[in-house]
Parts: structure tokens; C-alpha cells; sequence
């Protein structure tokens, strides 16, 4: 994994949760809403695995905002 690869993921992971979070959204109501299993959000926000395109795309539209938004400031 390159440098920088795994604080990245944890601070998007971090993002999605604060920002699910503060929609009230439960960990479970948010999966389903993007679509996905409750574990691999789980994972997704502590930074355990790698996002794809798609899914940031779901997340962001189920969360109400931009890809940008989503990934602005993490770099």
C-alpha cells in the first residue's frame, strides 16, 4: 500500500461518518440507503478497505452532496 494510502482512508472513512451521523443516519439505515452490506460501510469508515468510484458516488448522493465534497481537504 503507498505512503499515505491508509491515512487517507481513514480520513475519508471519518468524513463519511460525520457527515452520516449528522444526517441520523444508523450505520444499518445508511448501507441500505447506498445500497450496500452494513459490515462494508463498517469497514469503509474505519478505513480497513479501499473505495471504489462507484460506491464514493453512491455514498456522496445518499449523503447529499458532490464527489468533491466528499473527498475536498483529505489530500
Amino acid at each position: 500500500m503507498p505512503s499515505g494510502t491508509a491515512d487517507f482512508q481513514k480520513r475519508l472513512g471519518a468524513r463519511i461518518r460525520e457527515i452520516r451521523t449528522a444526517l441520523k443516519f444508523s450505520q444499518e439505515s445508511f448501507a441500505d440507503a447506498c445500497e450496500l452490506h452494513r459490515t462494508h460501510v463498517s469497514l469503509l469508515e474505519r478505513g480497513k478497505i479501499n473505495i471504489t468510484v462507484n460506491t464514493a458516488r453512491q455514498i456522496a448522493h445518499v449523503l447529499q452532496i458532490t464527489l468533491c465534497e466528499l473527498f475536498r481537504g483529505l489530500d
